[in-house]
């Protein structure tokens, strides 16, 4: 398992709106879900349920709700990139969000990229196509040298 998504995301239908057009798409990463910021963090470092693992192998890209239960996302933004090991890696704030502050707060926080959640399923499965291929396939990361 090298190869990861973290999707941060709180809405379990979201959540499964999101592995379904991923699968549709043919994104074949393994993802992995952390319900809440709190549980994305551990994710990172290792805490709690991920405990032990491989702290050298960090995702390939973060799909980041904002409005999150524990920890926000913007919380879990500014954690990361005060890290050096997470620092560099690709975060994409996926949310339903639209308002412009949440989007500055977004970028100054060091978001790659922030894209509006599309309501409609066809919409979301395009999107999702688009994010897969831009981010895991022609995206050069910091950390593939």
């Amino acid at each position: 398992m090298d190869k990861v998504i973290l999707l941060v995301e709180d809405n379990p239908d979201d959540q499964a709106l999101l592995l379904r057009a991923m699968k549709k798409n043919n994104i074949a990463n393994d993802i992995v879900v952390a319900n809440d910021g709190a549980e994305a963090l551990d994710y990172f470092w290792g805490r709690g349920m991920y405990e032990g693992r491989d702290l050298s192998i960090q995702p390939e890209l973060v799909l980041l709700d904002l409005k999150l239960p524990k920890v926000s996302g913007h919380e879990v933004l500014q954690a990361m990139r005060a890290d050096p090991r997470t620092k560099y890696v690709p975060v994409v704030v996926l949310t339903s969000s639209v308002e412009d502050a949440d989007m500055l707060k977004s970028y100054d926080l060091g978001a790659n990229s922030f894209v509006q959640k599309p309501v409609d399923f066809e919409e979301f499965v395009e999107a999702a196509a688009k994010l897969g291929l831009y981010w895991l396939v022609l995206n050069k990361p910091v950390n593939s040298r």
